[in-house]
């Protein structure tokens, strides 16, 4: 009764941002110093991170898909766990959310329906009030994951960075700067893209409005079908050589890299 009543009390108490659990994490899994991107290094599996606190019901937990790795199958899995990650012994965590942590402590997640998660995608994902786990990409329908997960206690999001999943980042959910809509179609089909006036189209097919930012190094200098083609292929700027993490909608004209690559 005082755990619960100190759990209701602390429920009142301002929210401290959201990160991933510094210690509590996959074998393969690499945080930035921020604690909030997540990477897999290697395999598969072995990609669950869990958040540094407890999440209230109807608390939007909101990520961004930040790289792929189509040579497996499946994707991200995320859901919510009793299982406070402060106690959890990282080589004790098991290759997978779903089933293996699920069968050996109180989780309950789910996978993203197939082609929901791609790169450039931000997913929200909560608990209501009446047990249910819903998810929401972009600006699309919400999405009932499952229902049952019980009411009442602490509950920590649980994530898992698997399959083709590569690395996320945690949002601040109520950015109003977060993308409502899908940001490009990542399909291998021809884009549509808006032709380009002199001194501003593609630095590669020259034909097509240079309309995309490179991220992390900020280079603007190309389409969104010619962008996202060199983020599948090489994923290094073609002007910088810097690894991209991701590929967003550009604002207002091409831009330099200054030398702290932004």
């Amino acid at each position: 009764m005082g755990a619960q009543l100190c759990f209701e009390a602390n429920a009142k108490a301002p929210r401290e941002a959201l990160r991933f659990h510094a210690e509590a994490k996959g074998a393969q899994v690499r945080l930035d110093k921020r604690g909030c991107t997540a990477h897999r290094l290697a395999t598969f599996h072995d990609g669950i991170v869990f958040s540094q606190r407890p999440v209230r019901r109807d608390e939007r937990v909101a990520l961004r898909v930040l790289r792929e790795e189509h040579s497996w199958c499946g994707g991200l899995r995320v859901g919510f766990t009793r299982l406070d990650p402060a106690l959890v012994s990282a080589p004790s965590l098991p290759p997978f959310v779903c089933p293996d942590l699920e069968e050996q402590s109180p989780t309950w997640a789910a996978v993203l329906p197939e082609g929901c998660a791609l790169v450039g995608d931000v997913v929200r994902f909560w608990v209501d009030r009446r047990g249910r786990l819903f998810a929401k990409v972009n600006a699309g329908c919400r999405l009932l994951l499952r229902e049952g997960v019980p009411a009442g206690g602490p509950l920590w999001a649980v994530m898992d960075v698997y399959g083709t999943t590569k690395a996320i980042e945690l949002l601040d959910p109520t950015d109003s700067q977060l993308p409502t809509a899908m940001l490009w179609d990542l399909s291998n089909k021809t884009v549509p893209e808006p032709g380009a006036t002199p001194g501003e189209e593609c630095a590669i097919c020259f034909c097509h409005a240079a309309n995309t930012c490179l991220v992390p190094c900020g280079h603007t200098h190309f389409c969104s079908y010619c962008a996202w083609r060199v983020f599948r292929d090489m994923a290094k700027c073609p002007v910088c050589r810097w690894q991209i993490e991701a590929v967003v909608p550009a604002r207002g004209p091409p831009a330099l890299m200054t030398e702290e690559g932004s």
